[in-house]
């Protein structure tokens, strides 16, 4: 099978088996828990939804949007039956866990991991606070961590016993991750370190080389031959590529260089936001391995254990990505890996009672702070402004910026996202009746919209999930910001109690 090697084929235990999914039924209840009361999360997961019910009508226009075909295509089955957002996001947060599940199987079976070991991984990574949000929207991160599970446990396997076959399975899943979500570009730079250290000539075999080339060809062909029969040019996925690289104009917020050197964003995130185990685990993890090295255990036989791999794909990512634009879901790929060196570290240094306690002290961090930042905003009040809407009859909307009134309008309706008030004269001689004055203009940073705030509205809501602190840090690589800055810029926005306010076009 693809999925499983020699190597990681090594059956997990009846009693370990009960506790991971013991503890997976936990994580999926504090992803499920009032999903339906949330809505949207951002701007992204509309769109993307958008996307999908655009090709469920035959409109792929929007195939190469994000750089993520495959998500699109995935989804387009699910699409096709089933149109409202939330069945989606469900399907979205049940994957998410199915990730969680795949990362720690593999994990626990490397690691010999006794059942409340097992769990109480499962648990810390599954109770992070970022991935508990990304695990409600419906964004491609839950897809993600499926194939970058997949992605560790097929090169760990080929590190351990490296064959013609290795590379082709690393391939695959690195293919399939590309045509999800280009940040697997990403790991790219990872895995070639880790080739390099490894040096056991299996890269100079050329048939190696042609089959792995032609597997990580293969998406960008079969797309781009899909993209042409809708009428894109072949080099549209390519060309994503290079304006997220190098952008050709600043967005919306002002922003246009990718290059941030911040070495503190993600130490501070970690800190404040997600639980102390993670960075703890990594202290003690290059610790206990920089020890090893330095008895020249590893170093001379250059046998890879599971906490050594993932330490090394922990402290490369937490330092590539401070070279870029930051934002929490930057280290999407690190929060499972750190949660597990907290784990196999700390089995290292503390008696297994001591070890569940932690982790339970952990755990309820965790759950406190998904209390705080997710659960207590809820519910959204974008359904009443949808209502509102619906019984005076508007059926020409404009909304400042945000996208997330969207998913609760009828067929008859139709929403225009605007980024300057100037273009609200035009709109009105097309026929908008109202504008939504949407708080999620300050999340993004655009701030184009003085003189239409100084009216009086027709209809005002709450809506405190627009005041989350984890909500602008996710949107800290749109507009630049700091962390100083993007919390700043966070308490400011909370000064406006009403952050959903319906203004008539007159």
């Amino acid at each position: 099978m693809l999925l499983f090697d020699s190597a990681n084929n090594v059956r997990i235990s009846a009693s370990r088996r009960w506790w991971l999914l013991g503890a997976l039924l936990l994580v999926a209840i504090s992803r499920l828990w009032r999903l339906a009361e949330v809505g949207a999360p951002d701007s992204d997961s509309v769109r993307d939804w958008q996307i999908i019910q655009q090709m469920v009508h035959g409109d792929f226009s929007q195939l190469f949007h994000h750089g993520s075909p495959g998500f699109s295509v995935f989804y387009l089955p699910v699409a096709l039956v089933a149109h409202r957002f939330v069945v989606l996001q469900t399907i979205n947060a049940l994957l998410g866990v199915a990730g969680l599940g795949f990362f720690v199987a593999w994990v626990s079976r490397q690691a010999r991991l006794n059942g409340p070991e097992t769990a109480g991984l499962a648990l810390l990574g599954g109770t992070s606070l970022l991935l508990t949000f990304s695990g409600r929207d419906f964004t491609m991160s839950s897809l993600n961590l499926v194939l970058f599970a997949g992605l560790l446990r097929s090169h760990f396997a080929r590190l351990q016993q490296p064959n013609s076959a290795a590379l082709p399975r690393v391939a695959l899943w690195l293919a399939l991750g590309l045509s999800i979500d280009y940040k697997f570009l990403f790991t790219i730079p990872i895995l070639v370190v880790l080739e390099w250290w490894q040096s056991d000539g299996l890269w100079r075999q050329p048939r190696t080389w042609g089959r792995v080339l032609g597997i990580l060809a293969a998406p960008y062909f079969l797309f781009g031959a899909l993209g042409w029969q809708v009428g894109l040019p072949w080099y549209r996925w390519l060309a994503f590529y290079v304006r997220v690289a190098v952008p050709k104009t600043a967005n919306l917020a002002g922003r246009q260089a990718t290059m941030s050197l911040d070495i503190t964003y993600y130490l501070r995130y970690l800190g404040s936001f997600e639980s102390p185990l993670l960075l703890l685990g990594l202290g003690l993890a290059a610790w206990l391995v920089l020890r090893q090295w330095q008895a020249g255990g590893w170093a001379a036989t250059r046998q890879w254990t599971v906490l050594s791999y993932l330490l090394v794909w922990a402290a490369l990512l937490l330092g590539g990505m401070s070279l870029v634009v930051k934002a929490p879901r930057g280290l999407l790929f690190a929060y499972l890996p750190l949660a597990a060196l907290a784990v196999l570290s700390g089995r290292r240094v503390l008696p297994g009672w001591a070890l569940a306690g932690v982790l339970l002290a952990a755990v309820g961090q965790n759950l406190f702070r998904i209390q705080r930042e997710l659960y207590a905003p809820l519910p959204t009040h974008y359904p009443q402004v949808a209502a509102w809407l619906q019984q005076h009859g508007a059926t020409r909307i404009a909304s400042t910026v945000g996208l997330n009134l969207t998913p609760y309008l009828n067929n008859r309706q139709i929403l225009t996202v605007i980024t300057d008030e100037r273009q609200l004269p035009a709109l009105r001689r097309q026929g908008v009746q109202y504008v939504l004055f949407d708080g999620y203009r300050q999340v993004a940073g655009v701030a184009r919209f003085d003189s239409l705030a100084a009216q009086r509205p027709v209809a005002a809501w709450p809506e405190p999930a627009l005041h989350r602190p984890l909500l602008f840090l996710e949107h800290s690589e749109y507009t630049g910001l700091s962390y100083v800055e993007t919390l700043a810029a966070c308490q400011a926005a909370q000064a406006d109690s009403l952050p959903l306010r319906l203004y008539r076009l007159q």
